[in-house]
């Protein structure tokens, strides 16, 4: 479990990010402040489709797909992000690549790969429990 600090522009937040491990019988989940990051909903959903963790680094690979929606009036056509995420266990340095393609996100954000670092550090014993 890991203390994680997002700061982009005017903007930071911490949250805390657990990721377990794929087990004999269930697959591997990652949660943020709790919430499990595999969902699925009207607006679409979101997968995780990896998680290999190392002695040197933890790799997460997750999908999201949107279903088409009208915000303002406007249509938006679906939409897809997918996001490769790679912690270095020594240093807890985040990397997130998200790559977005169609939808709303593509209007706000454009389409294509952007990358984004961020600062982890393991959460003590005491405090998980």
């Amino acid at each position: 479990m890991f203390s994680c600090e997002r700061t982009e522009k005017n903007f930071s937040e911490t949250y805390e990010l657990k990721i377990a491990p794929a087990t004999k019988t269930q697959k591997a989940k990652v949660y943020i402040d709790g919430r499990d990051l595999d969902r699925s909903d009207e607006l679409g959903r979101q997968l995780i489709k990896s998680v290999l963790i190392t002695d040197a680094a933890i790799l997460i690979s997750m999908e999201a797909q949107f279903s088409p929606e009208s915000f303002d009036g406007i249509e938006y056509g679906p939409g897809s992000v997918m996001t490769v995420i790679n912690i270095n266990r020594s240093t807890g340095q985040l990397r997130k690549a998200e790559t977005v393609k169609g939808g709303i996100l593509s209007v706000t954000l454009g389409d294509g790969t952007r990358t984004y670092q961020e600062q982890c550090q393991p959460l003590s014993a005491a405090k998980k429990q």
